[in-house]
């Protein structure tokens, strides 16, 4: 007889505890509701209080919908759940076959740079990162905003263009984690070299014969950039003082270790450079290009050939003046200057320029005749160009209106001293294409610029789109050793609506920085507050 009146007590048990649960919630649907009600102002009647005949609907209406997203979202978990199950079970059938194999004395293939054992199939999913990755060949893009530029670093400085409104172009003290990470990457290129495995060259030796070990003094230059579905590519390059050749070592972490890609040897020391600049009259600015290039061309790297391909006539006879008094100065032959009797056309010389050279292969420079560069950034042209497999595109910095930037100091100071990346001093110019390095041949196969753009900047775009259309990889950083001097700009009536508005865009943002052109913006508000100042200072002296 117990077990039915124990049957009974625990039946009006659960009968009671279900009544309260529903209580509860209850309570807290009331609640919820209260909570949830639209805000209304002091004034306003609140539907169902003060005879609003909606009151009724509204609620009904909010628990549909309540009901409605829940139910949702219970179908998502169940979704979530079963995928997890199935995830789960997959997992464990896979460890299983793992340790089956492990017992079977079936070891994992090695990896290289931890040396530990790893499962084949995590190694092949690793190394299908990196073969879907653009690292050996070029993704073909739709546009130009299709690229992912990489960022540049030394030892001591990361140079980024990802700025906002706080960060700076140059990263000096480097953030801890970043810091962390590139030293991590730079021991890892370091062990790829000082102890190569059989795919790669042979190892070098050093004037007595000893091995040759890299340290990371020898680190010159590197560049990283992430994918965010495939991991974070670097590109790192090594020289020691007493050879002329570099090493190359390119790494991925496919978020996960790192893993090496290749090693090689990099020989630039007979890599003539033909850099190619068109020009119409601006006599004063080629002479002051060529001083920075008798300084960095002839004097330092001596491994150049100049193409300068000039339109119409009136300035010609002064820059075969300049030329030639180079030519006697420093006993430099390594020129050609071009005559063309018409209207300038960027994308025009540029083709000219190519052609213009009968010797075979090259690597050119297109170059405008205000920019400063150095000796470090024609290596990172040669480095980072290859035929039939790589162009650079580095991102150039550029210098503000130097008036404005020293609008404190009497006159501006010398160029070489305005050669700094500060926020108000320059910016990356991250939307100009026109400074790159390419090799003849490739340029030649691509068809080189499109002669129907005409005007200002247009041709340059449609040569990188060309370039992102096809296989080769894009390399784009910004580089440290690459500047464009400022100018005033004018905006030629002549251009489309399209190139106008891009022309007006960049003599804004090549004006100054954001800072300096607030302070000029609201210069009168300014000097309104310091009048004030002014005549509250008197008030208060004179009285």
């Amino acid at each position: 007889m117990r077990m039915p009146r124990r049957g009974l007590t625990l039946h009006a048990r659960t009968h009671w505890l279900l009544l309260g649960l529903a209580l509860l919630c209850s309570l807290v649907l009331f609640m919820y509701l209260l909570e949830c009600a639209p805000q209304t102002d002091g004034n306003a009647s609140l539907p169902g209080v003060a005879g609003d005949s909606y009151s009724k609907e509204y609620y009904q209406a909010l628990l549909q919908e309540q009901e409605e997203h829940y139910q949702t979202r219970a179908a998502s978990l169940k979704r979530q759940i079963a995928q997890l199950k199935q995830e789960l079970q997959e997992m464990s059938e896979k460890m299983r076959s793992l340790q089956e194999k492990k017992n079977g004395g079936s070891n994992g293939v090695g990896y290289q740079g931890n040396k530990e054992q790893a499962p084949s199939d995590i190694l092949e999913f690793l190394h299908s990162q990196i073969d879907k990755a653009e690292v050996s060949i070029g993704a073909k893009l739709p546009s130009e905003y299709g690229v992912i530029p990489f960022e540049s670093f030394t030892l001591m400085k990361v140079f980024q263009l990802e700025m906002g409104l706080t960060r700076h172009p140059e990263e000096k003290p480097v953030r801890k984690d970043k810091r962390d990470e590139l030293v991590e990457v730079i021991e890892a290129g370091l062990e790829v070299i000082n102890n190569p495995d059989e795919d790669d060259q042979e190892d070098e030796e050093g004037p007595l014969g000893e091995k040759l070990l890299f340290n990371e003094n020898d680190f010159i230059e590197g560049y990283y950039r992430t994918e965010r579905d495939k991991g974070t590519q670097y590109e790192l390059f090594f020289k020691t003082a007493d050879l002329m050749e570099y090493r190359h070592v390119t790494l991925f972490r496919p978020f996960g270790p790192l893993m090496k890609v290749k090693s090689e040897m990099i020989d630039i020391t007979r890599s003539v450079i033909n850099i190619i600049v068109p020009l119409a009259e601006r006599t004063e600015a080629f002479a002051q290009f060529m001083q920075n290039f008798r300084d960095v061309c002839i004097h330092q790297d001596k491994r150049i050939h100049l193409t300068v391909v000039y339109f119409g006539q009136e300035g010609l006879s002064e820059v075969k003046s300049i030329l030639e008094s180079v030519t006697s100065e420093s006993n430099f032959h390594n020129y050609t200057l071009v005559s063309l009797n018409e209207e300038f056309n960027r994308g025009r010389g540029l083709n000219v320029g190519a052609r213009a050279w009968d010797k075979g292969e090259v690597l050119m420079f297109f170059c405008d005749v205000d920019i400063y560069f150095s000796a470090e950034f024609l290596n990172s042209c040669r480095l980072n160009a290859e035929p039939g497999k790589k162009v650079f595109y580095p991102v150039v910095f550029s210098l503000y209106n130097p008036a404005i930037v020293y609008a404190n100091q009497d006159v501006p100071p010398p160029v070489e001293q305005q050669l700094v990346h500060k926020k108000d001093s320059g910016f990356w110019r991250d939307f100009g294409f026109g400074m790159t390095c390419q090799y003849r041949s490739d340029f030649l196969t691509i068809g080189g610029f499109d002669m129907e753009v005409k005007g200002w900047g247009g041709e340059d775009v449609h040569l990188y789109r060309k370039y992102l259309h096809g296989d080769l990889i894009v390399v784009r950083t910004p580089v440290p050793g690459l500047f464009h001097l400022w100018h005033e700009k004018r905006c030629a009536d002549e251009l489309t609506p399209e190139q106008y508005r891009m022309c007006i865009q960049s003599k804004a943002m090549n004006e100054a920085s954001h800072s300096h052109l607030g302070m000029l913006v609201f210069r009168e508000e300014i000097e309104t507050h310091l009048h004030k100042q002014a005549y509250r200072t008197n008030s208060e002296a004179a009285g």
